[in-house]
């Protein structure tokens, strides 16, 4: 299945290649989801929609391409060097820096690289080939590093069973999902997308569930900074009551930034306004963020059921319809008792 994973991303670099989509250099193996029938796509969330002259930024220096730690720029090569990462974690089961990775291959050290699990799994001559392979896009030149066409013409071979459906090797068994019977106002109204309804209800719950929540907003000094962030979160506000979107992206953005702690409100609206600008995969994002700052509160859940919606990974969309559900009964259970 790696080898997929790893062939199925070269396709996409390709497709965006030939479309002129440019991607970021930090792509990475967390950038991978699984589709319906479990093969493996490329995220969006690499693409540089929003980068300019080439300029980009990388969450981690250590699988950083040097021509950007010398140049603060991104050129198309950078994204050789990515996937050569991105192999090194497929080989590894791990996130190992490209250096180290490089130490280990220099000095023949292979099988210190290779994940344990996969003993046995692929001829040794396959996995020389995709070691060899990741050797060649990490390299520190990037004229040195091969084009998307090589990557292709080199993991395309090394495919073997390509008439096996991918869930069928993930070993993943494919079940219908039921909608859960019980579902609060704001679960029903992501269940049939019905955004009107979704807005409403946001806007009518404010920012209530952040009450008593250790990501709360302090507001314990007045100081120029926090009358700034105030507001920032009031006009921000203001145009997502008016159904400015855009507007209130921008400053929930802004915001985010300010804050000392997330507050997982602001994460939810600026996930719905992104799904409302058609960006569900960044809708996903600050939905799962939400989750993140509140793991059990359902609103998180039924907004990662709207964007997957939106993407069309309908059993996804239904697990997080359930777990949202759940997560009401829970929470209606502990106020009765």
């Amino acid at each position: 299945m790696r080898l997929r994973v790893a062939y199925f991303i070269a396709q996409a670099l390709d497709h965006c290649n030939a479309e002129n989509r440019k991607i970021y250099h930090d792509l990475n193996a967390y950038r991978v989801l699984f589709d319906e029938e479990g093969d493996p796509r490329l995220s969006s969330f690499g693409l540089m929609k929003n980068s300019r002259d080439g300029k980009s930024y990388s969450t981690n220096l250590a699988y950083t391409p040097p021509e950007f730690l010398r140049t603060g720029r991104v050129i198309p090569e950078s994204v050789i060097y990515s996937y050569g990462t991105v192999l090194l974690d497929l080989l590894s089961g791990k996130h190992i820096p490209p250096s180290h990775a490089l130490d280990l291959i220099r000095g023949k050290n292979i099988l210190l690289l290779m994940d344990s699990s996969l003993e046995g799994q692929y001829a040794n001559e396959d996995a020389s080939k995709l070691v060899d392979l990741a050797s060649k896009c990490l390299q520190f030149e990037a004229r040195d590093r091969p084009n998307i066409k090589y990557l292709l013409s080199s993991v395309g071979p090394l495919q073997k069973q390509k008439e096996v459906a991918s869930h069928v090797l993930m070993g993943i068994t494919k079940a219908t999902s039921v909608l859960p019977a019980i579902l609060s106002p704001l679960g029903k109204a992501c269940s049939v997308m019905d955004l009107t309804a979704v807005h409403d209800i946001l806007l009518k719950t404010g920012y209530k569930d952040d009450e008593g929540a250790e990501n709360e907003l302090s507001f314990q000094e007045w100081t120029q900074q926090v009358q700034e962030m105030l507001n920032t979160k009031k006009f921000g506000d203001i145009a997502f009551r008016d159904k400015d979107f855009k507007t209130a992206i921008d400053y929930y953005s802004k915001l985010v930034a300010m804050m000392s702690a997330p507050s997982a409100t602001v994460f939810a609206r600026r996930s719905f306004s992104y799904l409302m600008n058609e960006q569900a995969e960044l809708a996903l994002r600050d939905a799962m963020q939400a989750q993140v700052c509140m793991p059990e509160w359902p609103t998180a859940f039924y907004l990662q059921a709207l964007a997957l919606s939106k993407l069309g990974m309908e059993t996804d969309a239904q697990d997080m319809l359930n777990d949202g559900a759940t997560f009401e009964v829970k929470k209606q259970n502990s106020w009765r008792s």
